[in-house]
């Protein structure tokens, strides 16, 4: 879910030598693309639209050339949201989910202090959110996750180490 840690994970891990893709920056580089403001509600109703007009997968297709292009034996995929495009990436190659849990008021709190454009800085447009990424399906990928981390107490280190761990087992 958003604000679980998924991005402070794949952005520590960069320091390991790990290859990362945020699946939201490809929306917002869509948006970029057709002029729009990267705002909450306009980055939510592109992704929408994104998925009603190509499929459920469409934005794990848009990940396609970087994917390909990659020299990386790991590419670290942060924010993938459904099964379809659990599919989707797939057809690149093996695919481990990591899930990362946050409680709601933890999760708020990181989304509060992030600062990026489409954060949600109110309950009800946290709520919001969390409602448009289980319409989507984000649930799916949690509960199928290959493994998972809570991200309760654990200092910004902590998280990172534990992924890297569990990925390092992954790999070998």
């Amino acid at each position: 879910m958003p604000g679980a840690g998924k991005s402070t994970i794949a952005e520590g891990l960069k320091a390991k030598g790990y290859a990362s893709i945020n699946m939201g920056n490809i929306v917002r580089e869509e948006a970029k693309k057709r002029n729009l403001e990267p705002t909450r509600s306009n980055l939510g109703k592109l992704m929408l639209e994104l998925r009603e007009k190509n499929g459920p997968g469409a934005i794990a297709e848009l990940l396609k050339s970087q994917i390909e292009f990659s020299t990386a034996n790991v590419i670290l995929i942060d924010g993938v949201r459904s099964n379809d495009e659990i599919e989707v990436l797939r057809k690149f190659g093996n695919v481990k989910l990591l899930a990362i849990h946050a409680s709601t008021d933890t999760r708020f709190d990181f989304l509060q202090k992030r600062g990026r454009t489409d954060d949600p800085q109110t309950k009800e447009h946290f709520e919001e959110r969390d409602n448009r990424e289980l319409g989507v399906g984000i649930s799916n990928p949690i509960a199928l996750s290959d493994d998972a981390i809570s991200n309760t107490n654990l200092t910004k280190d902590e998280l990172i180490e534990s992924a890297f761990k569990i990925i390092q087992s992954w790999i070998k």
